[in-house]
């Protein structure tokens, strides 16, 4: 069956249709065609009854002194039950008497229907030289010298009735009822189609609603019309329409709360991160001619101040994503040069191995990609184990990037989750120095150029990719 709802119905339809028709179609053809052979068999039985009821010369001796019927006699009788069209064969003891025209012999004359022919009319169907005969047979009777006693006289009569005619009315009627089955046909095919139109028309409907409800017009209703299934079901669609507008704008809403309590506290967090830093500053200055103990505790000060700041940064570069403000300041960028300065602007030159062609310029926000070599080159190092490789390359579809170490690598299990916030590969490395944003922070920045970033183990350790379209 065709997957098409609308074909289904068509077929379907038209299917029933068709062999309603055909069962009807043939019903009415068997009936009409009993009907003609009845009607040929009633009026040849009819006739022979006549021309039987009219002879009137002795048949079968039945009485004494009676003298026996002639040849003549017979041969008389079968030209009478002779009519146009029609043939008669008679048979008498082992004597049989054709009709003038002597068209049938007597191997035409079936045996069976002979030996049955005894016991009243009998009539039987059967094609004589490629045309279909009616042959009806009878014994002829008579009565007693009282009238009341019927007794068999031994001579039989079997007209042949040509049913030539009967076949011309049956092939007529089979033309009309092919023609108008074929009729019948098209009318039910485009009853089917129009049917099919309209209970598919508020499905079509109901789908195309379903897909601008997913575009995001959430304010999509339908119209109802008529007290149906489909109208209950429209009007149980626009409920859940209304009702997921509802939850979709208090989502919003609470999200919007949400992003703009992140930025807001992150601002606020700037302040007296600012201060904090200031005095953590003058902390480390003096943290070596500190006793072990106080010193200890100066140093994990200092380190989580720097902790907390790059928090802070994350965060606020988070709600810029978030709230859309993020912008693209795009143009012509050495991007050797730009890895190098991303190196030593950290103090990572001496560990990492960087592979690209010192000519290679390519159209880039150089803030953003610094981020994103910055926060790749970062987590390789943290998480990974050395050499850590850069390699860039120009190619036919943009700029590709990769950042290779040679670690434990990351757990199959976690590849999916690797870019996403706050995201940290095992429970070991929750206090980690890290605020798990920076490979989403990278990801959104190379998303913001057009461009993706995808990551696939190694033997050993892990290679993230970057790829930038051409501008």
């Amino acid at each position: 069956m065709p997957a098409g709802l609308r074909a289904r119905l068509v077929i379907t339809f038209t299917g029933v249709a068709v062999i309603s028709s055909v069962l009807v179609a043939s019903i009415g053809f068997e009936l009409a065609k009993n009907a003609l052979i009845k009607r040929t068999e009633d009026s040849s039985i009819e006739l022979m009854t006549r021309q039987l009821q009219k002879i009137e010369f002795p048949i079968g001796k039945l009485h004494e002194g009676e003298s026996d019927a002639t040849d003549l006699d017979l041969q008389h009788l079968a030209d009478q039950l002779d009519t146009p069209g029609s043939h008669v064969i008679l048979t008498y003891g082992r004597n049989l008497y054709s009709d003038s025209e002597h068209v049938m012999t007597e191997h035409d004359l079936p045996s069976e229907l002979r030996g049955r022919a005894g016991g009243g009319f009998v009539t039987q169907r059967r094609v004589i030289r490629n045309e279909l005969w009616l042959i009806v047979g009878t014994e002829v009777s008579r009565t007693n010298e009282t009238g009341s006693l019927v007794e068999g006289t031994g001579l039989r009569a079997f007209m042949f009735v040509p049913l030539k005619h009967d076949e011309l009315q049956l092939a007529f009627l089979r033309q009309a009822l092919l023609q108008a089955g074929g009729i019948t046909l098209l009318i039910a095919l485009a009853v089917a189609l129009a049917s099919a139109r309209r209970v598919l028309l508020p499905v079509r409907r109901l789908s195309a609603a379903a897909q601008a409800l997913g575009g995001g017009r959430l304010d999509t209703r339908l119209p109802v019309h008529g007290q149906d299934e489909l109208a209950e079901l429209t009007v149980r669609f626009n409920d859940a329409a209304a009702a997921l507008e509802t939850s979709v704008a208090e989502l919003r809403a609470l999200e919007a709360m949400s992003r703009r309590f992140v930025a807001d506290v992150s601002h606020e967090l700037r302040t007296p991160l600012t201060a904090m830093t200031a005095v953590a500053d003058m902390l480390s200055e003096e943290a070596d001619r500190l006793p072990d103990e106080p010193a200890e505790a100066v140093r994990l000060v200092l380190h989580e101040v720097a902790r907390l700041r790059e928090l802070v940064e994350h965060l606020i570069e988070v709600s810029r994503f978030d709230a859309g403000t993020a912008t693209l300041s795009l143009e012509p960028v050495n991007v050797a040069d730009a890895i190098a300065d991303a190196l030593d602007m950290r103090g990572w030159g001496d560990g990492v191995r960087v592979n690209t062609p010192q000519s290679l310029t390519f159209n880039l926000d150089p803030r953003r990609f610094d981020v994103i070599v910055s926060n790749l080159v970062g987590n390789a190092l943290k998480h990974g184990a050395p050499p850590v490789l850069i390699t860039a390359r120009s190619t036919d579809n943009g700029l590709e990037v990769k950042v290779r170490d040679h670690g434990k690598g990351i757990p199959l299990s976690a590849m999916p989750h690797v870019f996403d916030r706050f995201y940290k590969v095992g429970a070991g490395r929750a206090r980690s120095q890290g605020s798990g944003l920076g490979l989403a922070i990278a990801r959104a920045n190379a998303n913001l150029h057009g461009g993706t970033i995808s990551v696939r183990a190694q033997q050993p350790g892990t290679l993230f990719t970057v790829w930038f379209p051409p501008a």
